[in-house]
This record gives C-alpha cells, sequence and structure tokens, in this order.
C-alpha cells in the first residue's frame, strides 16, 4: 500500500538507496549445504485440496523462513505480512480445485514490474516505482498464485556471477563462498532456499540456466517470445527471454503451461508447439569430450562424464554431435555487437548517473561504443551462417545435452577477475539465444569436492516440450503415461506414418502439431520399401513398395484426431497419398506412401541407402 509520500511500503525498502552495504558487511543466518527442503507445487496443491494447510499458513512460513535466513542477497523487497495475508483470504474463500496455481508463493526477478512496487534492476539510482504488473506476473496471480517480492540480480542484468549488486553479494546454498550465479541470482536462491516453490527470472545469455546450476535446482529457458517480455526492462530486446525456475521438472512444466500465451504487445511473440514425445524415442545429441571445455576443474570434468555415462545407459539412441558452430555463436555475444544493445536501453542513464553504475557494470556496457552499423551487419550474416550450420545439425538429433557450466568460483574469485570469470560461466549458455534455442538445466549430482554439477537439454526453437521431457528424464521426475504403450493411439485417434516433410523438425510437422500430434515413436519400416526423392525446387522423400528388394526406412508414428487427416493430406505434396506402410515388428499402420500416377520417373532419385529422410538430408 502507498504511504503518504507515495512509496511502496514493502519490508527492506530502505535499501532502494542504500549503497553502503557493497561490502557485504550483513552477514546472515547460513543453513547445512544444499537445496533447502521445500513444499513443491504439488505438495501445496494437494495440503490444499486435503485441508491439512491454509493459504495463511503458508504465507506465514514464508515469511518465516525469509526472515530466518537473514539479510543474505536473496530479496530486495518482499510484500508487507498484512497485503500478502489479504490475498491469502481472498484465495482461501475460493475452491482449491479452481485455480491452478492456487495459494503458490513465487518471487520476481527486479527486471519485471509488480504494479505499485519499486522496479530496481539492482540500481537504486535507476529504480522507479511500476504502474503496471507485467503480464507473466498477472497470469501467475489470475491463476491463484502469490506474489511474495523482488528478487536481486547482477545489475542491469549484466553477468552470470551474482556479485554485481550494490545490495547483499548471495552466495550458493552449497556453501564455501561459492558464487551463487546470475544475473537471476536471487529468484534461484529463493527456491533453493525452500522459501517459495518456483520464481520468474530472464534469460539473455544464461541468466536462467547459470543459478540453477550453481544451486542445485531446475531452469528453463523457454524459447525466445514463448512467454511475453512486457513490463521486463530489457538487456538485449532482441535476445531476452523470461525464465523459470523451480525445485523439479513437473513444477516447471505447470507453471509454462500458465504463461505460455502470445501477447500482441510483444513483437517477439510466439505461438507455443505443443508436442508429448516418449524421451526414450529421441536422438540424444553428445558432443565428443574432446570438445568440452572444464578451464582446468577435474573434479567437475569427472562429474560430468559419469553423468554422461547414466545418458549412454539410459537413453537407446545416442549420437556425436559437432560442437563448434554453437561455440562461434557464443563468442559474438560478447566480442561482438550484441553488447551495444544494452545502450539502447541503459545508455542515456550510464551519461547522465555514471557515479550510479558499478564500475564493472560501466565497463562492460561502454564497450559497446565501439561498434559500427557495419559491424552489426556483419555479424548478422556471421550468425546467419552459423544457424544455416546449426540447423543442419538438427537433422540429425532431437536435443542436444551439455555440461551447464563448465567450473565453478568463490565470491573473491570473481571480484579478482570479473570478466574472465564470467565469460567462463557462459562458454555452455552464451549462445542459446543467439542461436534460437529452447533449454532446460537440471542437477547431475555433486563434484568429488561436493560442488554442483548440472546438465543442460538443449533444442531448436518451439522444442520445449521435448527439452522438457528429457529433463525430466535426466532427473527421474517423468512420470509414465496411464496408457497407452508407447507407438499406440488413444481412443479417437489415428496412427499416421511419415517419413519425410512431417518427421519432427522439418517443415510440415508444424502441420500435425497444430492439428493436436502427438510423436509417438520412432521406428522403421518392414524391409521391403524404398525411398525415392523428387526433382524441383523443393523435392520431397517418397515411400515406394517393393517386396523382393527393398530396405528398412525410417518413419516416425504420430497419434491424430481421425477428423484432422483429410486436411493434412490436403496440405501434403501431390507426390503422396494415403496407404498401408509395413512396420518392422509386423504392424501396418496408414502413413505416406508414394502416388505413383504423380511421379516423374526421370526426375527421381533412389536415397534408400541413406535409410531415411534425415539421414539423407544430414550426408548433403
Amino acid at each position: 500500500m502507498a504511504t503518504d509520500d507515495g512509496a511502496m511500503q514493502c519490508l527492506h525498502t530502505e535499501r532502494f538507496r542504500d549503497t553502503s552495504i557493497v561490502d557485504n558487511r550483513r552477514m546472515s543466518k547460513r543453513p547445512a549445504p544444499g537445496p533447502a527442503d521445500g513444499p513443491t507445487i504439488d505438495d501445496l496443491t494437494t495440503a490444499y485440496r486435503t485441508a491439512a494447510t491454509t493459504v495463511s499458513d503458508v504465507v506465514d512460513g514464508v515469511l518465516a523462513s525469509i526472515a530466518d535466513r537473514g539479510d543474505d542477497g536473496t530479496w530486495i523487497s518482499v510484500a508487507e505480512r498484512s497485503e500478502l495475508l489479504l490475498r491469502a483470504k481472498q484465495l482461501e474463500a475460493a475452491d482449491p480445485t479452481s485455480l491452478p496455481l492456487y495459494g503458490i508463493p513465487f518471487g520476481v526477478k527486479d527486471s519485471i514490474d509488480v504494479a505499485g512496487v519499486a522496479t530496481t534492476l539492482a540500481c537504486p539510482d535507476y529504480a522507479y516505482r511500476a504502474t503496471q504488473t507485467a503480464p507473466v506476473v498477472e497470469r501467475l496471480i489470475e491463476a491463484g498464485a502469490i506474489y511474495v517480492g523482488k528478487t536481486n540480480l547482477d545489475q542491469f542484468a549484466t553477468g552470470l556471477n551474482g556479485t554485481r549488486t550494490p545490495y547483499p553479494v548471495p552466495r550458493s546454498v552449497f556453501g564455501g563462498e561459492l558464487i551463487s550465479g546470475g544475473s537471476s541470482s536471487g529468484s534461484a536462491l529463493a527456491v533453493a532456499s525452500g522459501q517459495v516453490p518456483f520464481a520468474v527470472a530472464t534469460d539473455t545469455a544464461g541468466s536462467g540456466r547459470v543459478p540453477p546450476a550453481l544451486n542445485g535446482i531446475v531452469g528453463l529457458k523457454p524459447s525466445r517470445g514463448l512467454i511475453s517480455t512486457v513490463g521486463l526492462v530489457p538487456a538485449c530486446r532482441s535476445l531476452d527471454c523470461i525464465s523459470l525456475m523451480a525445485r523439479n521438472v513437473p513444477d516447471i512444466a505447470t507453471v509454462l503451461d500458465v504463461v505460455a500465451a502470445p501477447d500482441d504487445r510483444d513483437p517477439f511473440t510466439r505461438l507455443r508447439r505443443r508436442e508429448a514425445p516418449d524421451p526414450g524415442t529421441l536422438r540424444i545429441g553428445l558432443p565428443d569430450p574432446g570438445q568440452l571445455e572444464f578451464f582446468g576443474d577435474a573434479p567437475m570434468r569427472d562429474a560430468h562424464l559419469a553423468a554422461r555415462a547414466r545418458i549412454g545407459r539410459d537413453f537407446e539412441r545416442v549420437v556425436t554431435a559437432p560442437f563448434g558452430p554453437f561455440l562461434a555463436a557464443g563468442e559474438l555475444l560478447y566480442q561482438g555487437p550484441w553488447v551495444a544493445e544494452r545502450l539502447t536501453e541503459f545508455g542515456e542513464f550510464l551519461s547522465s548517473h555514471p557515479d550510479s553504475v558499478l564500475p564493472v557494470i560501466s565497463t562492460i556496457m561502454q564497450s559497446g561504443d565501439r561498434y559500427s552499423a557495419v559491424d552489426v551487419f556483419a555479424a548478422e550474416h556471421r550468425l546467419g551462417e552459423l544457424k544455416t550450420e546449426v540447423r543442419q545439425l538438427w537433422r540429425a538429433m532431437d536435443v542436444l545435452i551439455l555440461p551447464a557450466i563448465g567450473t565453478t568460483f568463490t565470491v573473491d574469485q570473481v571480484l579478482a577477475d570479473p570478466i574472465a570469470t564470467n565469460t567462463m560461466l557462459g562458454h555452455y549458455t552464451h549462445f542459446g539465444n543467439l542461436l534460437d534455442l529452447c533449454a532446460a538445466v537440471v542437477p547431475a549430482g555433486l563434484t568429488a569436492d561436493g560442488r554442483p554439477a548440472a546438465l543442460m537439454v538443449l533444442g531448436p526453437a518451439l522444442a520445449d516440450d521435448r527439452v522438457l521431457a528429457v529433463a525430466a528424464a535426466l532427473s527421474g521426475d517423468l512420470v509414465p503415461p496411464a496408457a497407452p504403450p508407447p507407438g499406440r493411439s488413444r481412443p479417437g485417434e489415428v496412427t499416421l506414418a511419415v517419413v519425410g516433410h512431417h518427421l519432427s523438425g522439418q517443415p510440415r510437422c508444424a502441420d500435425l502439431l497444430d492439428r493436436g500430434g502427438r510423436l509417438l515413436a520412432t521406428t522403421t519400416t518392414a524391409e521391403s520399401y524404398r525411398l525415392l526423392r523428387t526433382g524441383g525446387p523443393t523435392p520431397v522423400p517418397v515411400l515406394v513398395t517393393t517386396p523382393d528388394s527393398g530396405a528398412a526406412i525410417e518413419v516416425e508414428l504420430w497419434g491424430l484426431p481421425a477428423a484432422a487427416l483429410p486436411e493434412i493430406l490436403a496440405r501434403s505434396s501431390p507426390s503422396v497419398c494415403l496407404g498401408r506402410v509395413a512396420l518392422a515388428d509386423g504392424r501396418t499402420e496408414i502413413g505416406f506412401v508414394a502416388d505413383t500416377s504423380a511421379l516423374d520417373d526421370e526426375d527421381l532419385a533412389d536415397i534408400t541407402a541413406f535409410g531415411g529422410w534425415r539421414a539423407y538430408l544430414a550426408a548433403r
């Protein structure tokens, strides 16, 4: 609520102008290393629906947990208890089953607007009181969630380490003076310390991935545009994403279902592409270990190689993935003109308030002045080349799994060399938004000396459901579907076998997804087919029955509403029609086969030897 002078009354509000604490002399109470026990969204939902607790009791528990940890650099502002209890009472008058996030507390990174609350970006002189709430926060509140407060960050969301703040410098929950990671430091700590089940953060260069990796929780950097960035103070607007952090993958998925929605006010908005893949059928890309960098950190390397060994045991389809184009794109972020994009938002403030900005932040932003318009276009051209290379790589894999971080640092190590250490932290994350990828981070055990290790699952744009499915499998959160078994359609569905442009990641796959299609399995045909390629500007692969001289051809099986089949056929190439396709396991399913009456024999090329359309494309 507002005071007489119009300032927002929040806990810790006095810190907005208190820069004397930059030396972090305030000490907080610290629990044992590692993430603290805390309820998940499912835990609280079950407790509410069984009347095991009330929203008011949960609110008081959150505030007690925040007070118990002391001023440890997690929160910049926390709502008044009276406001939180008023919200709790409003919810308690409703049915707990009526809202998907009923009574779930959450934190918001302090670069995202909440009406009536100061947005500081960890720069007291920049702070302003927001007049509107960001759509991502609005949707959460409308779904029954409880906004608790604003979380700490690296100033102007510039950094991956968490030390670049005028407020208390946060530390990882693993202790040992390890950094928390940034820039979304407070959001990660609010979850890892057990104070809230989930938090909203951002990701431009890795801010939604490095802090979860350093604090033993789950983070999602969704596809750009999937969650509205309206109400977010931009870091690099063309790259910025809203990110999510939680204790497990199912909680991330629950929150994503609420906040992923198109927003006409956001020029980068996108529709979510839904799929329900079986992780066991996906092609898992792993770089050659020699391409990985751990910066001399042998225990971290050993922890990652142990995790890779588990991947090799748990997933059937593991492929070696070239990593060079990804790294080359990452180098463009801070060694190219994208750093100048930060000046479009903060350049005027930096010029008029030079003493209000931390020196390391000022140095980074001012480096943007050296780039010209020619540099921008040259970098865009180079990025376009790398995007083309990476698109080719996705034809041979469905996800790519990497270390989330190559090493860790203490606070003192980062303060002694802030630029080099930050660059090392972003080694595996800097390229994510430049290449238009989505990514999830999950814990992967500990190093021999007790530090956190983490895996990052990456996918192409709009493959968020696929990435989350693999992340859930890696972290043991996967809940098997009740029915049907893998590769079988549900009642009311038909199974469709596809071999070419409708495969996952191919141009016509969207026709399946937009009509409720679900990827059921990847398999092969019986050894009685040949795969031909038509000519023309848009070659089409076609499946031809040849019982006496055929081979097994890779196909995907998709479950579709029966009513969607005629429309999908109408949108397909005239070179194909629907027929029965014999599979390797003896089944036959409806599938796309060659319409021989529409084929010109002179334009056909036999590509059977490649075993499938993806393999043919990868070999070109």
